[in-house]
């Protein structure tokens, strides 16, 4: 076997990865891979034997202190080989001591336990179609503004680390988000992106029930009525059970799980998780 060699991936590289993801079923969005790319133009490593990638992941650092990984994938007519383990290792010697996030699939997490890894909380995937929901008493939903300093900082306030350049992207078009603001104060925003199946809605952050159930009402009128899919911590107000009155049905279950420690944020605002791929 050719001699692997380990790299960076490039811009134009990255849909390959995000296709393998769309081959084991992970229902990636459309146009992923320029916003995953603004979030750390380094952090999606190829292994590849010649011209030809055989392994990825992603190992995004969100400044000094976080990252996440996530994407990680070994050609299925390679695995056996040990290669994904190689990518495996450099992605986690990428990000080194800091607080690593993962969601990963009940049939895993024993192995990641054994690499240092700790349950957090558990993640359900829902999946249905959005009902009327009136925002809270003096809240309005209205289209999102990318370069809003204060959409930023709430986003800031929510996910365990700052990651302007990614958020920027992510609240961009052909993406559609919208925010939930109660005088001239950010209560809430969420993101819908076009997927192969439906549309996943995430992030979904909100201050109260309310706001996520008005703002989930607006995504699903925004985007036509199509089946929405969420992934849903079980941590946010009970979120879950709503959407399970709501007649959302459950899908696969993850579980957030970090190394090195517990991140800050505000866990409890987490309606949706943005991406299982980013965190």
């Amino acid at each position: 076997m050719t001699e692997p060699t380990l790299r960076a991936l490039a811009p134009g590289e990255l849909p390959q990865l995000i296709d393998w993801a769309a081959s084991e079923g992970w229902n990636p969005g459309l146009d992923d891979a320029p916003a995953f790319h603004a979030a750390d133009p380094g952090g999606f490593l190829g292994l590849f034997l010649g011209t030809e990638m055989a392994a990825g992941i992603s190992a995004v650092a969100y400044g000094p202190h976080f990252g996440f990984v996530g994407l990680y994938i070994c050609r299925p007519d390679l695995r056996g080989k040990g290669l994904g383990r190689q990518v495996w290792d450099a992605g986690m010697a990428r990000l080194g001591e800091r607080c690593i996030g993962l969601d990963g699939v009940p049939a895993q997490e024993d192995n990641y336990r054994r690499m240092g890894f700790a349950v957090a909380y558990r993640t359900l995937r829902f999946s249905g179609h959005a009902p009327e929901a009136a925002p809270s008493a003096g809240t309005r939903i209205v289209p999102a503004d990318p370069g809003d300093a204060g959409l930023a900082a709430y986003d800031a306030a929510v996910f365990p680390a700052p990651r302007e350049a990614f958020l920027s992207a992510w609240v961009s078009g052909p993406r559609i988000t919208r925010m939930a603001v109660r005088g001239e104060r950010i209560v809430g925003y969420g993101t819908a992106r076009k997927c192969l199946q439906g549309w996943k809605i995430g992030p979904l952050f909100a201050d109260t029930l309310a706001d996520g159930t008005a703002l989930l009402a607006a995504l699903g009128e925004a985007t036509g009525g199509e089946e929405l899919h969420l992934d849903v911590p079980d941590t946010g107000h009970g979120f879950g059970e709503w959407l399970e009155q709501a007649g959302f049905t459950q899908g696969f279950a993850t579980a957030r799980m970090y190394r090195n420690g517990v991140p800050a944020g505000d866990a409890s605002r987490v309606l949706a998780t943005t991406t299982l791929e980013l965190g």
